[in-house]
């Protein structure tokens, strides 16, 4: 202990127990220290003399022991602290450090040799997961294989692991896991965790035995792991030091096969503290079966067993009963009562106890509830004594009901007592204070029993059932630990008297390891005596002069016995002199005072402990049952009450092995008992292979990341652990590997050098270096001893060796050589060695330290002498520089100085010239400019006088090109005036117009589109496009609101239309009475006009004048012409703001003379309505008349007419007309019919018509006569026809496609380019009819939100694209053109996959008009089947039809005469219901079209021609809309085909490959195979070679 070493200083006074400290000093009498944390503070301890004469050279100081040298966080986090056997001091503060530094890190577990400590953490940590057990189950596995493994930090499945493969080796040695510490220290939970790891490696295996559970059994692993929780709710309870304590020891022994599976387990329990059902102190509790049954039953089970609430005055029901009220009745931290109660009885069910069993269980439970609250009253009986009487006979009938026993027996084992003498009974009435014993003792059997029953039928459920199968086991052993309180009794004694027994097995268990560990390192050593606690055993256990044995005499005593006269036994023998207060053995003793008080102590291997005689030894030892409880047991009517009964007397009674048959049995006491099952259990313990868990209590308030090293000392005492490692450190305390020993101590000798002593471990064997090391160490220690103090001032040696020299020398290494033990890997030294080296150590430590503090201290000097001397230097430099600047300045001040005059008298000299110029220069310019004015003047009266003649001149011209351009200008406005009012009759044209300026406005925005992403880096074109977009928005606003006027005005045209036809028909009426008037006066000459008009054929028309009604006509058509005049303006407006935004986006800036002069005049301008011509009719009264549907009917019969179209005549003859002749009749009989007759609409009527069933007919189904063929086509042609006419609806509802909008470019001289607006997008398709004319329909492409946008109610419909015109559509086809359908792009990054758009029997293709963008638009629609592709390809094109029949130009020459005859230059138009321009599209009919009169059997004719060409048609599509679903079905068969022969074909590649892969990688195994077989044949031929050379020589024969 030299100064600067570290050491420990015991510390009496605080909590610490140990202060680590520095030596400061030493002397041969003192230490003088002081503490690391606060160098103020020292501290002196004196030298104590070994008691060993061989110990004389150590220095022993009291309280002081060495400090092992700190480890580094690398080495901490390497786990080199996690066993303190390697620590080369190890006693008790270094194993205080080492654990408490270890549990501050958060690291619990930690070895002791073979002892694995483990400190509770009072906090839930992350040691015991899933993974963390698997980890140490493959590193045990691996390391049973005999494979290297990962190495693993301490912790308690370390020790379960290692016991489990133990038990597995060949020898099958049984296994013992002892768990001990104090109440709160964890072994119940550490007690957990060995059995789930055990457990579930011993089902790992459970399928090796072929045996498996039945269907809905809990497993055995199961099982025995449910078991905990009913042992803990009857054997547990909270104390002042842990809420979940113990208060019974229990071992439980695991059974597993042959092949390691787990077959069963069975509980030993020992010594369950009864005591506490009586009695239990404050802030504790009684067992948690109590707690649990009255907060977590149900309101009927609390009916059930009397647990009203209204009786306890709102007391808690646990802090009313007597039993579980006395502490208060806290509640646990972890968990709840009524969570616990839950948990037990899941676990009563799990191990196979029915509803009947628990109910009984827990009924008994109730009634030691109520039993405690019997009460007692005092009462005389007749001889004049105080007797005990039941207060309330209430509590007395609910615990006998509860109990399932005679109400009057339980009153009569609580009142009276009997006695048994000679034969005899005596009964005693007992007094109030003696019945409360008898009421808490009775309470005691029966718990004590039931407890016994519980254990009893818990091993029922987990217990193997066949013994032979077991072939090892592993017990766990969870017994208390040893106990000293202020009052010790009974329970104490038995618990320290077991902790005795076990620190003897471990005493030799460590003794067993010792000499093993020195075989092994193969050492010569001596027998080392180890501490035997044996005389502490006999002082207890030995016949007839034990502890244990003289009081199971006195018990036997009967009344004569008491606890004073067994105390006053145990003093006459251990202690039998007057003055003597301490036994031969040391082991018992007891002063004068003590033994006035009845207290002894026994010196037990953790200390001394006093017991108290007088707390009832006797009583507890006896713990017999009454005569009057064996009666009320006897005659209960309860089977549970039999049954424990039953186990409480088995265990209690014992019958002599050489007592005749007859003679009654003796009832066993506690303390026998207890000696019998802890023989048992050392029995087991010694032939099994013990494991050592010592669990430790940080701190008392069961705090986390709290430790009181204080307490910690007195529980490694109590634990035996300090022992076991005196035990272990008693031979060689001292013991390092090779390499540590030698690179710790190769500093010792400095001087020599490295041939005779290498430094380095390189290239050499540790072992004989430390050999050699060895001897070279006691070499120089007997030369220093011989050569006594070495001078300072010698003479030629270095400055180090001076250094050293100067230190305190320490002692000479004189020691034995025996003292220094060298093993296979570890160096073994005793104490006085090791301390003689480390005292060497720390003095050339010490000398290396002074000479290298000198070193430094020289090196600093210089440094700051350099440093002065640089700043001198710095200083001079700086004073020489100032100097020199100063003579510097005044040089130049002199020089500006010069300067300064010069420059002031030049600024002088120039101030002057310049004055003397400006006048000069001012006076010349004054006289030139008079001289130039005067020139001037003439010249501008001669201008002015030649402007003014040119302006007269102007103006007069001008004004007469004016009115030139006036006049003219006039007469084009009238004729322009006139065209326009002549083409307002056609509002269609206007609508055209309209639509042609929607057309030129989407122009117009797709090429903003285009100009504003070319030009998307410019934010003021950006802004100006957004300005124009936003007045073309208005534009069509405006022009919206004008078509919806123009609507309301055509309606009010029809409403006086209609009144027109009401005024005809009241003007028919009066011609037929003028008629009526006019055959009666057919005498009448004069009257031949009217005669000429009754000659009119019925049905003719007439005009009827109506002035009034002609001036409201004008005065509505004015209106309409000042609407019409707004519209022109306002279109005239946007057509000028076209024109200025393309002139900007070409980069031209027009004003607004410039637009105006550029705004199209003439047919492009939209005209306005003129007034039209509403002539009256005057139509045949009573014959036909038309409805709102165009249908025409006739009221005189019910039969329905075919449908026709309203009649279209193109002018209405007046009288004039009617009087000529009919000169043209023949000739227009030539014409067609079609030309008089409306046209025929076919199909059914505009009601709706219920889908009619699909029948399963086609072109191609099997007929057998010609009328099944046709009613075969009928049916599918009404089937095919009304399909397409309900697409139109479907359309508009939507369809749902994947569509792909493909732009094509193509320039003049490049190729085309495709660009995709559009790509694999799921839009929907609708039909949106924007007017009652398909002109007016557009196809809309809708785009629907996702599953996100559905979750969050966002899902609204969003356009993919501008909507298509139906009149854009050029061409509808099926299948993809223009593309191919493989090489259509995805809507995401990710490539299409192969085949996804394999079949183009899936897609149509439309084709639409050019816009500015785009030389071709194409859209790509994929369908999921080919029917619905189908149901589209015929709707859309029947859809074109309809527009180009209804809407279009004439194709059949069945109502276009004209083109039969070869003319060509009709009309290409067709003209539209309602049209008021219709007379000007049609052909011209002669002015007495009217009269012209046509045969039936014409039209008949005309409609059935038409209907046969349209029937032909009709089958015509039918049958190729068959054959072309025959043909694609044919291709796609071809096609899957095809695909399986590719297919088929890449796989034989594939196996072709593969085999050709084989069959090298075979040529080459074999060829190898080969060489190595020469190579083998060579081997072999050159050791047959060998082998006969060497029987030659042995032969003696040579080879010449």
């Amino acid at each position: 202990m030299e100064a600067g070493a570290r050491v420990w200083i015991s510390d009496t006074d605080g909590d610490d127990a140990w202060i680590l400290c520095e030596v400061t000093s030493r002397t041969d009498t003192h230490l003088n220290v002081q503490t690391i944390s606060s160098p103020s503070k020292t501290f002196t301890r004196p030298r104590v003399q070994a008691s060993n004469s061989d110990e004389a050279i150590e220095l022993k100081y009291d309280g002081v022991e060495l400090a092992n040298t700190p480890l580094s966080d690398t080495e901490k986090a390497e786990g080199k602290d996690s066993d303190m056997i390697t620590l080369p001091h190890l006693h008790e503060p270094a194993i205080l450090h080492a654990i408490g530094d270890r549990f501050d890190r958060g690291e619990i577990y930690t070895w002791t040799g073979p002892v694995l400590i483990a400190v509770n953490p009072f906090q839930r940590l992350p040691l015991y997961t899933t993974e963390i057990l698997e980890k140490y189950r493959r590193a045990g596995l691996l390391r049973s294989q005999g494979m290297n493994s990962s190495k693993l930090g301490p912790h308690v499945y370390a020790i379960a692991d290692l016991s489990y493969r133990q038990m597995m080796a060949p020898e099958r040695i049984s296994q013992s896991i002892l768990i001990s510490g104090e109440s709160g220290a964890g072994k119940t939970e550490s007690t957990k965790i060995v059995m789930l790891y055990l457990t579930t490696l011993g089902t790992a295996h459970i399928g090796d035995d072929g045996k498996e559970e039945k269907a809905g059994d809990l497993s055995i692993m199961e099982r025995v792991l449910q078991s905990n929780p009913i042992l803990e709710a009857f054997g547990n309870a909270r104390t002042l030091r842990n809420d979940n304590s113990s208060r019974f020891g229990k071992f439980i022994e695991l059974g597993f096969s042959r092949s390691g599976s787990l077959l069963g387990a069975k509980v030993q329990t020992y010594l369950l503290e009864k005591v506490r059902l009586g009695f239990h102190a404050s802030g504790e509790r009684n067992y948690h079966i109590f707690y649990q049954l009255l907060r977590g039953a149900t309101d009927e089970q609390k009916k059930k067993y009397n647990f009203h609430d209204g009786d306890t005055h709102g007391i808690e029901l646990s802090n009313y009963y007597h039993y579980t009220g006395q502490g208060g009745a806290p509640s646990l931290r972890e968990f709840s009562d009524e969570d616990g109660f839950e948990y037990t009885l899941k676990a009563m069910r799990s191990i196979g106890w029915d509803g009947t069993k628990i109910d009984k269980v827990l009924s008994l439970i109730a009634g030691l509830l109520h039993l405690g609250q019997i009460n007692f009253d005092s009462m005389e009986n007749e001889g004049g004594q105080e007797v005990a009487v039941i207060a309330d006979e209430t509590e007395l009938k609910s615990a006998a009901m509860l109990l399932g026993v005679d109400e009057t027996k339980l009153k009569t084992a609580l009142t009276e007592r009997i006695l048994i003498t000679r034969g005899e009974a005596i009964t005693i009435q007992l007094a109030p204070e003696k019945a409360i014993d008898s009421r808490d003792a009775l309470t005691k059997t029966i718990y004590g029993a039931l407890f016994l029953w519980v254990v009893s039928e818990v091993n029922k459920s987990i217990i193997w059932k066949n013994e032979s199968e077991v072939r090892s086991s592993t017990g766990v052993l969870d017994i208390f630990g040893f106990e000293c309180f202020a009052t010790n009794s009974f329970e104490q004694l038995c618990i320290n008297f077991t902790n005795e027994a076990l620190q003897q097995q471990f005493n030799k268990f460590i003794f067993k390891m010792e000499q093993a560990e020195y075989e092994r390192e193969k050492i010569q050593w001596d027998f080392i005596s180890f501490p035997d606690n044996q005389d502490c055993l006999d002082t207890i256990q030995s016949k007839p002069n034990g502890i244990l044995a003289m009081l199971d005499d006195e018990c036997r005593l009967g009344a004569r016995g008491n606890d004073r006269n067994w105390a006053d036994r145990l003093y006459q023998h251990f202690i039998p002199n007057k003055n003597q207060v301490e036994s031969e053995n040391t082991r018992f003793g007891a002063s004068p005072i003590e033994k006035s008080k009845a207290i002894f102590t026994i010196r037990h291997f953790a200390g001394p402990v006093k017991y108290t005689a007088t707390t009832g030894f006797l009583e507890k030892n006896k713990d017999e049952i009454p005569v009057t409880a064996q009666n009320l047991f006897d005659s209960a009517d309860s089977w549970l009450i039999k049954d424990i009964y039953a186990i409480q007397k088995l265990e209690t009674e014992e019958r002599s092995s050489n007592s005749k048959p007859g003679k009654p049995s003796m009832t066993k006491t506690v303390g026998q008992q207890f000696k019998e099952q802890l023989t048992q259990l050392m029995t087991k313990i010694e032939s099994t292979q013990p494991h050592y868990i010592r669990c430790l209590k940080p701190n008392d308030s069961a705090k986390p990341n709290m430790l009181t090293r204080r307490r910690l000392t007195e529980q490694l005492r109590y634990g035996g652990v300090l022992e076991a490692v005196r035990v272990a450190r008693m031979g060689f305390p001292v013991r390092l590997n090779h390499d540590h020993f030698f690179k710790h101590y190769r500093m010792v000798l400095p001087t020599d050098t490295n041939d005779v002593l290498p430094w380095s471990l390189e290239g050499q064997d540790a072992q004989s270096l430390c050999v050699k090391l060895v001897d070279c160490l006691l070499k120089r220690g007997k030369t220093d001893a011989e050569s006594g103090a070495k001078s300072v001032n010698e003479a030629g040696i270095t400055r180090a060796e001076k250094i050293r020299r100067m230190q305190v020398q320490p002692i000479p290494m004189v020691l034995p050589r025996t003292d220094v033990q060298l093993g296979a890997t570890k160096v073994f030294m005793r104490k006085p060695a090791h301390d003689a080296l480390e005292a060497h150590r720390v003095y050339h430590q010490s000398a290396s330290a002074t000479l290298l503090q000198a070193w430094i201290r020289g090196l600093q000097k210089r440094v700051q002498y350099l440093i002065t001397t640089e700043a001198i230097q710095t200083i001079q430099r700086f004073y020489r520089g100032c100097k020199g600047r100063e003579k510097w300045w005044k040089l130049r001040e002199s020089v500006a100085g010069d300067l300064l005059t010069k420059n002031f008298r030049m600024l002088i000299v120039l101030r002057r010239f310049r004055r003397a110029k400006c006048g000069t220069v001012l006076l010349q310019g004054v006289y030139r400019g008079h001289a130039t004015r005067r020139q001037l003047a003439a010249v501008k009266v001669q201008s002015q006088y030649r402007m003014r003649k040119q302006h007269y001149s102007y103006k007069t011209l001008r004004t007469a090109v004016i009115s030139l351009q006036c006049r003219q200008r006039r007469g084009t406005a009238k004729n322009i005036l006139a065209a326009l009012k002549h083409e307002q009759k056609d509002i269609g044209k206007l609508k055209a117009n309209n639509e042609k300026l929607k057309l030129e406005m989407a122009s117009l925005k797709a090429m903003l589109a285009a100009e504003a992403q070319n030009s998307a880096t410019k934010v003021a074109s950006e802004n100006q496009l957004r300005e124009k977009e936003a007045e073309i928005a208005k534009l069509e606003k405006r022009i919206i609101e004008l078509e919806t006027e123009l609507e309301k005005e055509k309606e009010r045209v029809r409403k006086l239309e209609k009144k027109l036809e009401a005024e005809k028909s009241r003007s028919s009426r009066r011609e037929d009475e003028i008629s009526a008037l006019r055959q009666q006066n057919q005498n009448i000459k004069n009257m031949a006009v009217s005669s000429s008009r009754s000659s009119i054929p019925t049905g003719e028309k007439v005009i009827v004048d109506d002035s009034k009604e002609l001036a409201e006509q004008k005065a509505l058509v004015a209106r309409l012409e000042q609407e019409l005049e707004r519209e022109k303006s306002s279109r005239k407006t946007a057509d000028g703001e076209v024109i200025r935004l393309r002139a900007e986006i070409n980069g031209v800036k027009l004003n607004d003379e410039e637009v105006a002069a550029l705004i199209p005049t003439g047919d492009g301008v939209s005209a306005a309505l003129t007034p039209l011509d509403f002539e009256p009719t005057i139509e045949r009264k009573g014959t036909t008349e038309t409805d709102d549907s165009g249908i025409i009917s006739d009221p005189r019969d019910d039969e329905v007419l075919p449908q026709v179209s309203t009649p279209i005549r193109p002018s209405e003859p007046t009288i004039a007309n009617l009087e000529k002749p009919e000169k043209h009749v023949m000739k227009n009989l030539l014409k067609s019919p079609s030309d008089y007759f409306p046209l025929i609409r076919r199909g059914h009527l505009n009601k709706v018509e219920k889908d009619a069933e699909v029948i399963s007919s086609g072109w191609n189904v099997e007929v057998t006569s010609r009328k099944e063929r046709e009613e075969t086509l009928r049916d599918d042609a009404h089937q095919f026809e009304l399909r397409i006419k309900q697409f139109a609806n479907m359309l508009e509802q939507g369809i749902e496609v994947t569509m792909w909008q493909m732009n094509r470019n193509v320039d003049f001289g490049t190729e085309a380019q495709d660009e995709f607006s559009v790509k694999g997008s799921q839009v929907q398709l609708k039909l949106h009819r924007r007017g009652e004319f398909l002109v007016q329909a557009a196809l809309t492409f809708s785009m629907k939100g996702g599953y996100l946008s559905k979750a969050l109610n966002r899902r609204k419909d969003k356009a993919a694209l501008e909507p298509l015109s139906v009149t854009e559509i050029l061409e509808v086809r099926a299948g993809c053109h223009g593309y191919d359908q493989n090489q259509l792009p995805s809507s995401t990054s990710r490539k299409t996959k192969s085949g996804e758009n394999k079949y183009s029997s899936q897609f149509i293709t439309l084709k639409a008009s050019p816009t500015p963008i785009a030389s071709t638009r194409l859209y790509f629609l994929k369908f999921k089947s080919r029917g619905s592709r189908n149901d589209l390809l015929f709707g859309l094109r029947g859809l074109l039809a309809d527009l180009q029949i209804n809407e279009g130009v004439n194709i059949s020459t069945i109502q276009n005469p004209q083109l039969q005859n070869g003319n060509k230059t009709a009309s290409p138009s067709r003209s539209r219901p309602g049209d008021p321009n219709s007379d000007n599209k049609m052909s011209v009919l002669p002015p007495n079209a009217e009269n012209i009169m046509i045969p039936l059997t014409e039209v008949h004719k005309v409609i059935d021609a038409e209907r046969q060409a349209y029937d032909r048609l009709l089958l015509i599509l039918l049958q190729g809309s068959s054959d072309l679903k025959s043909c694609e079905d044919d291709m796609m068969a071809l096609r899957g085909s095809l695909d399986v022969v590719i297919a088929e074909s890449k796989q034989k590649d594939k196996i072709q490959a593969q085999d050709s892969k084989l069959i090298m990688q075979l040529s080459k195994k074999l060829e190898t195979l080969l060489m190595d077989n020469e190579d083998l044949r060579d081997r072999n031929e050159n050791l047959h070679n060998r082998v006969v050379a060497l029987e030659s020589e042995k032969l003696g024969v040579y080879e010449t």
